[in-house]
């Protein structure tokens, strides 16, 4: 699961594991099927909302 990090000066980062890069990758293909250029993508994930599950320790 992704985990923010929060460093001294309030800036976050996401820290992602490999089957998060995984899921996002599988998500974008399963989405963008059947698409042949880069304006037909970009209108498909613009529909799309995606989302990572945050690891709350």
């Amino acid at each position: 699961m992704a985990f923010i990090v929060e460093n001294k000066n309030g800036r976050r980062i996401i820290r992602l594991n490999t089957e998060d890069i995984i899921n996002i990758v599988r998500e974008y293909q399963n989405i963008t099927c059947n698409s042949y250029s880069y304006s037909e993508i970009r209108e498909k994930l613009n529909k799309n909302e995606l989302y990572i599950p945050e690891d709350v320790y």
